[in-house]
């Protein structure tokens, strides 16, 4: 009997080429279709069978993805290099989680990804793929010397398909290449390779260029309990719903454009251009909202983790003791994070001016610069010699080295 092999298979030219040599080589090739709220066609069964698969699977993990994920990473807040709100990072290991589930149910531990061994991707779907199934074994087409003698690059890839009449469509290589999900859009590669060259206006999907953005203010009420954004304008969402009704009004806002160039993982430069402008808008919201009920000490201690969160998320370490670690932290973080923050939009820009909260630690009464109020003024005084303390010694000490 042919060993079975699970398939990371996304329709397009690189897996269905993959299909057709795994399934020469002998194996039973299942191909699964994971839908992150991508919008796209994947009804990809005939596709898959007519290059050589044994059978096609579909795995809807959206809802999953945005709760725990997405919204996960909001309440961390969690941006690689300060800038980048993880969409795909975010996206591949809940990916790998559905085929290693498949290849259980399947009785396998072969898995296999399109993922050349230049991206990050291989290291996000790899490092999931052995904390889900630790004996697992994993076959990477582009790593493999025998595939790239085979199908060395895009133009060959075409012409094997066209040989063994494997069904794709595929011409000349679009002037950039672009995945999705429901998080947000990534652009890369082709004439974004070039960091100088801007990105054309034709290439959003999800934001208005803000030019052509409404000349009106639009004002969003968003709702967080423990972190986790639950509504929106006064109606209660759950994730996705929330998620998409905000990628259509911030985008058609012209909000949430990243254009950067970051380090990966795998030690080279790239350069991205991403589209979330749902997820600027709940990052945004969120962190306004710590403001207010977050502890000053607290605060400092996650913020100063944020980098090793995204960095776990960006590398692939999802599934790891170190990220559990500091999940179990933001857990703790977020217990009073609950409440309601004003934003309005406009041209691309974001600006929230409002928010409440029940466990607010604003204090009217402290806090007014009128007279009165129940801070005692003549407090400051004492304070302040405790904490001139240090200085005044080293001051008076290092006068005498002068």
């Amino acid at each position: 009997m042919a060993e079975k092999c699970i398939l990371l298979y996304s329709g397009g030219l690189d897996t269905s080429v993959i299909v057709h040599w795994l399934a020469k080589k002998g194996y039973d090739v299942v191909c699964v279709t994971v839908d992150v709220g991508q919008q796209e066609d994947i009804q990809f069964e005939k596709k898959a069978l007519g290059s050589g698969a044994k059978k096609f699977l579909i795995r809807d993990i959206t809802e999953e993805f945005v709760r725990a994920g997405v919204f996960q990473c909001v309440r961390a807040q969690a941006r690689y290099e300060g800038r980048y709100l993880l969409g795909t990072s975010i996206a591949r290991p809940f990916m790998i989680k559905a085929i290693c589930d498949v290849a259980k149910e399947e009785g396998t531990a072969v898995v296999a990804h399109g993922a050349t061994g230049k991206g990050n991707d291989q290291c996000r779907f790899e490092l999931a793929a052995y904390a889900l199934i630790p004996g697992a074994k994993i076959i990477a087409p582009w790593r493999d010397p025998e595939f790239r003698a085979l199908i060395p690059g895009r133009k060959e890839a075409i012409e094997y398909a066209a040989k063994h009449g494997i069904p794709v469509q595929a011409s000349a290589s679009k002037p950039w290449s672009t995945d999705p999900n429901i998080q947000h859009r990534s652009h890369e590669a082709g004439e974004l390779e070039d960091p100088w060259k801007g990105p054309r206006d034709e290439m959003y999907q999800l934001v208005t260029p803000p030019k052509q953005a409404p000349d009106k203010v639009e004002t969003l009420e968003l709702e967080f309990e423990r972190g986790y954004p639950v509504g929106l304008n006064g109606q209660r969402l759950g994730p996705v719903e929330l998620l998409n009704k905000l990628n259509e009004i911030a985008g058609r806002n012209g909000v949430g454009v990243v254009d950067m160039v970051e380090n990966r993982f795998v030690g080279m430069k790239s350069r991205g251009v991403y589209e979330a402008p749902g997820a600027t808008v709940l990052y945004e919201a969120h962190r306004d909202l710590e403001g207010i009920t977050q502890d000053r000490k607290v605060a400092a201690i996650r913020d100063g983790l944020i980098p090793a969160y995204a960095q776990l998320v960006y590398d692939g370490f999802w599934f790891s003791p170190a990220k559990a670690c500091l999940d179990a932290l933001v857990e703790e973080t977020q217990r009073f994070v609950t409440g309601t923050v004003r934003v309005d939009l406009y041209k691309g820009s974001l600006r929230t001016h409002g928010r409440k909260s029940p466990y607010s630690l604003y204090d009217e009464s402290i806090s007014t610069m009128e007279g009165g109020g129940s801070f005692n003024q003549d407090d400051s005084t004492g304070f302040l010699r405790i904490q001139g303390l240090p200085v005044k010694i080293q001051a008076r000490v290092h006068a005498r080295g002068r």
